[in-house]
């Protein structure tokens, strides 16, 4: 068997592939453990410095894998934990890399699949792409972090109706409600998305970290807890050597060069 998830490494950016194409990239347990796996690869990996993550074929995640579901119905294991022990880490682990995450979205993004989409720092979609949250088709409240995400993005009016009625939306669409960063050609798509995970890769990785953190705890807090945070942050962020090259280099009217330290 093939593996269902491919991770490589070139010129600072990591890219981890669903790679189970014929069954449109959906989830299996064995599928969602070598995902976190990956993720938190990119993570540990000091090489990574910025991350991808798409889908092989013509999907990009389906969402579970209906077939295992339904097997487990069967056997009267309903969800057989797979919320708890597979979603919330893996969407976890994403969402708290220290590092920028891009979701090159190739494809049908449906249910779980569009969560881990969302669950990105920036989303670049082919003109081929759709999201669809899907829970609700199969009597389902959404998980992994959708009810959390999506309003997000898109206020919570919209993310009702999207999760209520579950409605496809396509990519030109997505782009309109903020679903989406951009919207490129299909044959386009990887290369965009390699364009922009390498200029973050040559960024100030230590301070993109700094970013996702903030931007995370402002979203949960009032202004005062924010400034605190953003305070802590700075601090650290001004002990890098990163910052302290950038400095002298803006002084010598030079480029800075980021080593993410």
């Amino acid at each position: 068997m093939p593996e269902s998830v491919l991770y490589d490494l070139a010129e600072g950016v990591a890219t981890i592939t669903l790679n189970r194409p014929d069954a449109m990239n959906s989830l299996t347990v064995e599928t969602k453990t070598a995902l976190r796996e990956a993720v938190e690869r990119a993570r540990d990996d000091t090489a990574a410095r910025a991350v991808i993550l798409t889908g092989a074929g013509r999907a990009f995640c389906a969402g579970q894998d209906l077939r295992e579901h339904a097997a487990n119905l069967e056997a009267g294991r309903g969800l057989d934990g797979t919320v708890r022990d597979h979603y919330n880490p893996l969407v976890l682990a994403l969402a708290e890399l220290p590092k920028p995450v891009v979701a090159a979205v190739n494809g049908v993004a449906a249910g779980a699949g569009a969560s881990l989409a969302f669950a990105c720092d920036l989303r670049i979609a082919s003109e081929k792409a759709s999201f669809a949250t899907a829970f609700t088709r199969i009597g389902l409240a959404p998980d992994s972090g959708m009810s959390w995400t999506l309003q997000r993005l898109v206020g919570r009016a919209k993310a009702l109706e999207l999760l209520l009625l579950a409605e496809p939306v396509r990519a030109a669409e997505a782009l309109e409600l903020g679903l989406v960063n951009r919207v490129v050609p299909a044959d386009r798509l990887g290369a965009e998305a390699r364009e922009l995970a390498a200029r973050l890769a040559a960024g100030p990785t230590a301070a993109y970290g700094a970013v996702k953190a903030a931007v995370d705890h402002a979203s949960a807090g009032d202004l005062a807890s924010a400034l605190r945070k953003e305070a802590e942050l700075q601090e650290a962020c001004a002990a890098t050597a990163d910052h302290a090259n950038a400095t002298k280099a803006f002084l010598q009217k030079e480029q800075p060069v980021f080593d993410g330290r």
